[in-house]
């Protein structure tokens, strides 16, 4: 205890000094608070605003989605198109004769009595054409 109280006069002087050396710089700091608080604003702006245009959800990102979304929205219209075109030839399949003596003709190869169907010659190496499966 009594080392401690011998040198305390030493660590007075010491702490005096460190506030002598630091008081010049607290005094230009305190005069550059408002510049140092505006450049501050500023650079929290300036990240907030690269996070909000590249970051995870960003505008780019969300313009990404949006344009994956309406180009999703159009194929579904158009399968939707394509679904009813089917639906309706399936219903003339099920109840128009005409449509069925079509079909039966077309890939069958039903003929009429004294009507002669001709068969062109399929070449090697083709796929038979089965025009009721276009897509």
């Amino acid at each position: 205890m009594r080392a401690v109280a011998q040198r305390a006069p030493q660590a007075e002087a010491f702490a005096a000094s460190c506030i002598e050396r630091a008081r010049p710089w607290a005094a230009q700091l305190y005069a550059l608070r408002r510049r140092i608080a505006t450049i501050t604003v500023a650079v929290l702006a300036g990240l907030l605003f690269v996070h909000v245009m590249f970051g995870a959800n960003g505008m780019v990102v969300y313009k990404q989605k949006r344009a994956e979304y309406e180009s999703l929205q159009r194929r579904i219209a158009q399968e939707n198109k394509e679904n009813e075109i089917y639906a309706r030839q399936i219903r003339g399949l099920k109840t128009d004769v005409k449509a069925i003596e079509k079909e039966a003709r077309e890939q069958l190869r039903y003929a009429r009595p004294g009507e002669y169907v001709y068969v062109p010659p399929v070449p090697a190496g083709a796929v038979p054409v089965n025009h009721s499966a276009k897509k």
